[in-house]
């Protein structure tokens, strides 16, 4: 029980520690997401041009984190005419280019890990065109298209379903300040917290239990830690299979993350292990239904493959450039609260999310969250400009 206690009290405290943070993220996500139309992100995503690829990447990191919502979504896009490299690119954005990520890791991790995911980010979607341009199959992609097209249920589908986006005319600052606006942030708010509440939870759990139960000494062994140059080819190759293995996903693995920095993983290998959210095992599930099981594996084998490029050439930047750190002392072995400036930021953004939860309950938010797990293009919304019950809308 002391063992149980010491892993949940390391968990507890990591969880305090980038509260705060979480709720600044989904908040600033939020408000986006409320001004940018799911009609406007289709019409610009119709082919896998340069310019092309760099606004799905802006616009996926102006959406959702959850790697199951993200993962519906490309795939409703594609199914709407966005080419299929573009709903990739927009996939990773959603996931790994999101601002609550970067936050959680220069809190947790270091400013210099979420330049690295910023940095990597891109390069990885680079590397996933150019091998999409040459292995992918005109023959494959129909398959795929054919596929996705039987509409099969994933995970998230009625959340990936609903457009939450204000509806009204009007100039940017208008809609933005308007009630309907209001309305629609804290239903984007609260949506994506019950999105990835799981996988957070279970990410904090297990990092917590990795950092109180695992010797460093297993770590250190398992990283090359006494063979350096053998460690940075060695932790972008074993980072990601680490992050299948886990089952984690989306801002959940930054705790254990952290737990792998200390233990002696390579810098690149920390961001290709953040990168592997999209690949897990239930996720490449999902993929299986929605493509079929050819395009799965071959998203699978690319996404890794970038995964493990994108680490080596943060590693080289970072290195070259003198920018990794030289102290792994990332925060997960703290134990207890402490009345500092965090509990001071905590209070006043749970005040926040109290304000956004309280809007989403008094304006039919509740109806709306029993359908986060619906059927594909299940997902229906609509907003109201005051604190009545809003009723269904239509879907994107």
């Amino acid at each position: 029980m002391g063992a149980v206690g010491h892993a949940l009290a390391l968990a507890g405290s990591m969880a305090w520690e980038i509260l705060w943070a979480l709720i600044l993220g989904f908040t600033l996500s939020a408000v986006v997401q409320a001004v940018v139309r799911r009609s406007t992100i289709v019409r610009l995503l119709g082919d896998d041009r340069p310019r092309t690829l760099a606004i799905a990447a802006g616009l996926g990191a102006a959406s959702s984190s959850c790697s199951y919502a993200a993962v519906a979504l490309a795939r409703s896009l594609f199914r709407k005419g966005a080419s299929f490299t573009a709903a990739m690119a927009f996939e990773i954005g959603s996931t790994n280019l999101v601002v609550e990520l970067g936050i959680i890791l220069a809190l947790l991790m270091g400013w210099q890990f979420t330049a690295a995911e910023f940095v990597g980010g891109p390069i990885m979607i680079v590397v996933l065109a150019v091998l999409f341009r040459l292995f992918l199959r005109e023959n494959l992609l129909r398959q795929a298209r054919e596929q996705a097209d039987q509409a099969l249920a994933g995970s998230m589908e009625g959340h990936a379903a609903m457009d939450m986006s204000v509806q009204k005319e009007g100039s940017f600052w208008q809609r933005l300040l308007s009630r309907e606006a209001f309305t629609s942030i804290s239903h984007v708010f609260v949506m994506e917290w019950a999105a990835i509440l799981r996988d957070l939870v279970i990410g904090l759990l297990i990092a917590g239990a990795i950092a109180a139960w695992v010797p460093a000494t297993f770590w250190q062994t398992l990283f090359l830690t006494g063979h350096p140059t053998m460690a940075k080819i060695w932790g972008p190759i074993v980072g990601p299979i680490i992050a299948v293995l886990s089952f984690v996903c989306s801002i959940g693995n930054v705790p254990l993350a952290a737990v792998l920095w200390n233990g002696g993983i390579s810098f690149g290998g920390v961001v290709a292990f953040i990168f592997a959210d999209l690949i897990i095992l239930p996720i490449i599930n999902i993929y299986r239904k929605y493509y079929g099981l050819k395009m799965a594996l071959f998203i699978t084998a690319t996404f890794y493959a970038a995964m493990v490029v994108a680490g080596y050439l943060v590693e080289l930047i970072f290195g070259a450039t003198g920018l990794i750190p030289g102290e792994r002392n990332a925060k997960v072995m703290q134990e207890g609260i402490t009345w500092n400036y965090t509990t001071w930021l905590n209070l006043a953004f749970l005040i926040l999310a109290a304000i956004l939860l309280i809007r989403f309950v008094r304006t039919g938010g509740m109806a709306m969250l029993a359908m986060m797990g619906g059927p594909p293009e299940d997902g229906h919304h609509g907003h109201g400009g005051d604190d009545r019950r809003t009723g269904p809308g239509e879907i994107a």
